[in-house]
């Protein structure tokens, strides 16, 4: 019988069949941040349990913590009640014996950005997290999700999870992205062709020549996205890039047994004749750099494209598409490109990488920021900002007129210091633009690196490919 990679992964995790669509899967790697733990250790307590198994557990602050360029051993959480709660997960932490990545720790960032660069992340793996962007770790090959606070629980107690079963959906992508164009490109265009809701109850399979071409990096921006579709897993086979990702990071295991652990990761695939419940094709080379126009991630359109009107179909009704455009504070029909901003925010779980902060870097050298414009850059980690500072890249940055941050989830939501204010525009790449997100009264335009840093530069959202000519 033939299997996807999905399936494979499920079945080799799965510890007992409950019924017919829900499984008892086993957990090889729980990650665990500041914000969706409390409830569950307490959960724990009350019932007299312990963790179960906790070196197969990471903890994390990186939601409420503040990125102020202050040196790491320095970095306090000044906001009270954010303070308590990190201070009740290094307590919990401790207590169960589950290593902490907490606010002075040099390695501290953003949890999907630390997991993947100290090896922890690997082919075949199953790995869950209270966060939603947990499925960036597809991009190696490893099946993740996000889970609920109960989820948690159960999870810190047993090591295992009631799973439903999702089904299969393949989505190929050839052709190449043109210059100017990313993987965040590429996945905003592909939530706006299917929806917000249009993977929901899927594991997503990515295949095709554009996605063979992408670098790792690229691929945990596309898999960490694809959950705003509504999917519940994103996945790409293991190949050379992945195992070449994988071997550079991987700290714990003898050259041996790595190059065993590399040659039974390249057997996971789906079968040639594997069936898929649903199946889209993209060309990458048709699309172009996308922005948000409204409050969701499918809601975006080409840079050279107008905001469209509930005439020219937009998979909206008018109510949906008239309280975006309201609150947005934008015209149906109107150009996206030219739209004045206030702020520019690179950082988060699905561009903070150091090949984020290149791209960005490539785009401002001997430019400088707007005077109109605040611009920050929050890597995703300490290990990126130590590679950023060492490669110079920092310096570019800083030199175009950027704040330069310690490692956080920042801007992404407004559960720290960074916050926008009533009314401010912000060209960000982080991963939702819902109605408050980084700010009450907010706006948000999601983009790539590339594009939030030339919209840093004009003062406006621009056509990277055309206002800077050596991207």
């Amino acid at each position: 019988m033939s299997h996807t990679l999905y399936q494979r992964l499920v079945a080799s995790h799965t510890v007992s069949r409950i019924d017919d669509q829900h499984v008892q899967l086993y957990v090889d790697l729980h990650i665990m941040n500041e914000y969706t733990s409390p409830q569950a250790f307490a959960g724990l307590r009350e019932k007299g349990l312990r963790v179960r198994r906790p070196h197969q557990q990471m903890g994390i602050v990186d939601h409420v913590i503040p990125t102020r360029a202050v040196p790491v051993a320095a970095r306090t959480i000044d906001i009270v009640d954010a303070a308590k709660q990190a201070a009740n997960f290094t307590h919990n932490c401790t207590e169960q014996g589950i290593h902490l990545f907490d606010v002075n720790d040099p390695v501290q960032g953003i949890e999907h950005v630390v997991a993947p660069e100290l090896g922890l992340i690997r082919p075949g793996m199953v790995v869950l997290c209270g966060d939603s962007h947990t499925t960036t770790y597809g991009a190696l090959g490893a099946l993740g999700f996000g889970i609920g606070t109960s989820e948690v629980e159960h999870v810190l107690a047993t090591q295992t999870l009631v799973y439903r079963v999702a089904r299969d959906m393949r989505i190929t992508v050839d052709g190449l992205l043109q210059p100017g164009t990313t993987s965040k490109d590429l996945v905003l265009h592909i939530i706006a062709q299917i929806g917000a809701q249009g993977a929901r109850g899927f594991a997503v399979e990515y295949t095709g020549s554009a996605i063979a071409a992408l670098s790792a990096e690229a691929r945990m921006t596309l898999c960490n996205m694809t959950v705003e579709a509504g999917a519940r897993a994103a996945l790409i086979v293991p190949d050379r890039t992945t195992l070449d990702y994988v071997r550079a990071k991987v700290r714990d295991l003898d050259t041996a047994t790595l190059d065993a652990a590399c040659a039974a990761w390249s057997e996971l695939r789906s079968d040639t004749d594997a069936h898929f419940d649903a199946e889209h094709r993209f060309d990458a080379s048709a699309i172009a750099p996308y922005v948000t126009w409204g409050t969701s991630p499918d809601q975006a359109v080409p840079v050279d494209g107008r905001i469209p009107d509930s005439a020219s179909g937009a998979g909206l009704d008018a109510a949906t598409m008239r309280k975006a455009l309201d609150y947005i504070a934008l015209s149906a029909g109107a150009p996206i490109e030219g739209t004045p901003i206030d702020r520019v925010f690179i950082g988060s779980c699905t561009n903070a990488r150091i090949e984020d902060l290149r791209a960005a870097a490539d785009v401002v050298r001997g430019r400088k920021v707007a005077a109109s414009v605040r611009a920050m850059v929050v890597p995703g980690s300490g290990l990126v900002r130590d590679q950023a500072e060492r490669e110079g890249v920092a310096q570019v940055l800083i030199d175009a007129g950027f704040e330069w941050r310690q490692p956080g989830c920042s801007m992404c939501l407004a559960m720290n210091d960074d916050v926008l204010k009533p009314g401010e525009r912000c060209a960000s790449t982080t991963n939702r633009n819902f109605e408050g997100r980084q700010g009450r009264g907010s706006q948000t335009h999601l983009m790539s690196p590339a594009m939030a840093a030339a919209a840093a530069i004009a003062g406006r959202i621009v056509d990277v490919r055309k206002e800077f000519h050596h991207v």
